[in-house]
């Protein structure tokens, strides 16, 4: 990331790109490179060919190519309307009159649901300088901006203060950017039992971390301040009590043999919190090999089965064959089995420079209303979402059928165009929070005058 500008996304103007099947779509082409391909005036062919339905000549039942005769334009462009009758890719393939190619432009049509929904990439798991990553949370959510994400969670180890701490370092200024409040949660051990799965509180309105002792109260203790996004949040409850609730969870669970009764119950407990919290409870990495796989197999089998998430942080942290393709598989295997949980794909980055290996390796796309935390949220839970893994140049993504071929399509001829503006509204971003006192005000100002243009593009691009 940022995906790859084809010369087509250069030299053509092609809007909408998505919209709804089955209704009458006015379509634009315009030229926007330094020479015409098409004369003012004169008449072409336009085929509207349908991906998924096969060539006319080798499956002539299902096959569904439309073909017309279309006059060039005074800017040697094209204007029509068609009806898309099925969610797919099409292409606009325009042939001079011989029948001879000359370009063609793919679009997508979508059915209603997908259609009240925008593509917002993002990452849900990261790290900053107040745990163990390298960067101040600001800098780490400016640099993110800048490679092209809508979204982001700040989620350091055992702290949810350093979340807050990036949204308030840009509540004076416009962005569409949206920073996420969260945490990795880890508690603490119980009678020498400790529960080493590592889960995330995407987006809660409290700290799960903080509602007992660890690091984020020996710095910030109890105030709400630092715990909460609205300033309410559970009661601080000491060691000795945390470890009497979940003695007595533990003596009333019924856990299938071979199941630790303290990472089980710890889990739910955990989970329970983030939901009551109004947050996205993620399972990450379970194959990340620290010394062996992070989670017993056997113990990752009992969380799959049980599912007390809301999401299986299914790519993302390592770029080893292990940590991803293993937990693919047993995605699909899952699946195959009759089980459905929602997927997304993070970073886990702990150093946000594209510098560092695992800085931009994996991402989510999450199919929202729009790029705010309880519709990013919501719309994981209602599984509008895709992993995307970009370790190397070929992306890969990992999801439910249909969303897995939308996705390809806009990361191949949307999100080029998206990343664009994210550049710049990023390096504002980062000059805001680190520059001098002129070079912040200059920030400002910029950042207030582009605001919109990500809107103005989605509006385009998308005929909602």
């Amino acid at each position: 990331m940022p995906f790859e500008m084809t010369d087509i996304l250069r030299d053509y103007d092609v809007y909408p790109k998505v919209f709804r099947c089955g209704k009458e779509t006015e379509i634009h082409v315009r030229p926007t490179g330094c020479r015409l391909q098409f004369v003012p005036g004169n008449t072409y062919r336009l085929i509207v060919c349908a991906l998924e339905q096969g060539h006319p000549a080798q499956f002539p039942l299902t096959a569904d190519f439309r073909s017309r005769e279309i006059e060039a334009g005074a800017d040697g462009g094209f204007v029509f309307s068609h009806a898309f009758d099925s969610e797919q890719m099409y292409f606009l393939r325009f042939e001079d009159m011989e029948g001879k190619r000359i370009v063609q432009f793919p679009v997508y049509a979508v059915e209603d649901d997908l259609a009240e929904r925008y593509p917002f990439l993002g990452d849900l798991h990261m790290h900053t300088n107040r745990s163990d990553g390298s960067q101040t949370p600001p800098v780490v959510a400016a640099n993110y901006r800048r490679n092209g994400y809508d979204f982001t969670v700040i989620s350091d180890h055992h702290r949810y203060w350093p979340s807050l701490e990036a949204i308030d370092a840009y509540k004076d200024v416009p962005l569409e950017f949206t920073i996420v409040p969260g945490e990795e949660v880890h508690m603490p051990p119980v009678d020498g039992m400790q529960n080493a799965v590592h889960i995330v509180n995407f987006g809660g309105e409290y700290s799960v971390n903080a509602l007992t002792d660890g690091a984020s109260m020996e710095e910030k203790g109890s105030d709400p301040k630092y715990r909460s996004l609205k300033g309410e949040c559970p009661e601080y409850m000491p060691k000795e009590k945390y470890d009497e609730m979940m003695r007595a969870l533990m003596a009333q669970a019924d856990l299938p043999e071979g199941i630790d009764p303290y990472p089980a119950v710890c889990c739910k407990w955990v989970f329970d919190q983030i939901k009551q919290a109004n947050g996205l409870g993620i399972f990450p990495h379970p194959t990340w090999i620290s010394n062996v796989f992070n989670v017993s197999e056997k113990f990752i089998e009992y969380l799959m089965e049980t599912q007390p998430f809301d999401a299986f942080e299914v790519l993302g942290g390592e770029n080893y064959f292990e940590h991803n393709g293993f937990q693919t598989v047993r995605y699909y295997e899952d699946r195959a089995k009759g089980r459905r949980y929602p997927v997304v794909g993070s970073t886990d980055s702990h150093n946000s420079y594209e510098s560092s290996r695992n800085s931009l390796i994996c991402s989510t796309i999450i199919f929202a209303p729009e790029n705010e935390r309880t519709a990013l949220i919501a719309s994981v839970k209602d599984f509008y979402s895709v992993a995307v893994d970009t370790i190397s140049k070929e992306f890969r993504l990992v999801g439910e059928n249909r969303l897995v071929r939308y996705g390809c399509f806009l990361l191949k001829n949307y999100f080029p165009l998206h990343d664009e503006l994210c550049r710049e509204e990023g390096r504002l971003m980062k000059q805001y929070v680190a520059g001098t006192p002129d070079e912040r005000e200059a920030a400002a100002a910029t950042l207030r005058v582009i605001h919109g243009r990500m809107k103005k593009l989605r509006e385009k691009i998308f005929a909602f």
